[in-house]
């Protein structure tokens, strides 16, 4: 059984990434073709670096759904470790990353944001400014990325609204930021329950005030979240 970290599955890693970009571009068809590529890539139950190893890019062909462009793809990454197409994706479509992630993290996805777009729901070139800003201020991608996850965290935890200028606002204290937490507290029959260390045992709290104790099991306890 071929491991975790096989060649194969970063192969079909790599080809599932390229379909991403290529769609957040536009392009049509050719995500669908380097999506089957990946689960045919996947599921190939030989070490695709033996193969080439031993038939080169010729066995690459072998696998269903592999052509001469993918075949020279898993050729390169190979041979260097890389492949300089999703390299090239990478830093096209950086900015359209960002914004695609950002409107993710609220929610709404790749399809929903290309439909809002082009009814004008969504002003897209609104974001293009921030987003580049953001990607200037966190120098990569991937730290971008980790920016909105934070204040995403922050913002949904206490119903707060937020843009990719909060980003910015809050940049000095994105390691200081922590979602706010959740209390539950018990109920039973929409009566709170409280817990009594001394005597070990939970006890409902009536209309009046008055303690009373719970004879029920613990599975019927009704766990809120409080504002």
């Amino acid at each position: 059984m071929l491991s975790e970290k096989s060649t194969n599955k970063k192969i079909a890693q790599i080809f599932y990434e390229i379909a991403d970009l290529l769609e957040l571009k536009g392009v049509t068809f050719k995500p669908a073709a380097y999506r089957k590529a990946a689960r045919n890539v996947e599921a190939f139950q030989e070490d695709i670096e033996e193969v080439f190893k031993k038939e080169g890019k010729k066995g690459l062909k072998k696998i269903l759904g592999i052509g001469e462009s993918t075949a020279t793809k898993i050729e390169e990454y190979l041979k260097k470790n890389n492949i300089r197409h999703l390299k090239d994706l990478q830093d096209e479509t950086a900015i359209q990353q960002i914004i695609a992630h950002f409107f993710q993290s609220k929610g709404v996805s790749l399809g929903e944001l290309k439909e809002n777009a082009r009814k004008k729901s969504i002003v897209y070139s609104r974001f293009t400014a921030p987003a580049k800003k953001l990607l200037e201020l966190a120098g990569s991608i991937e730290k971008a990325k980790e920016a909105i996850d934070k204040v995403a965290l922050w913002a949904n935890s206490r119903k707060l609204d937020y843009a990719i200028e909060t980003v910015f606002k809050k940049w000095l204290e994105l390691d200081t930021l922590k979602p706010k937490e959740i209390v539950k507290k018990p109920f039973y029959d929409n009566h709170p329950m409280i817990w009594s260390d001394a005597k070990q045992r939970w006890y409902v709290i009536g209309q009046g005030g008055e303690w009373l104790e719970f004879a029920g099991d613990e599975k019927d306890i009704e766990w809120r979240v409080t504002k």
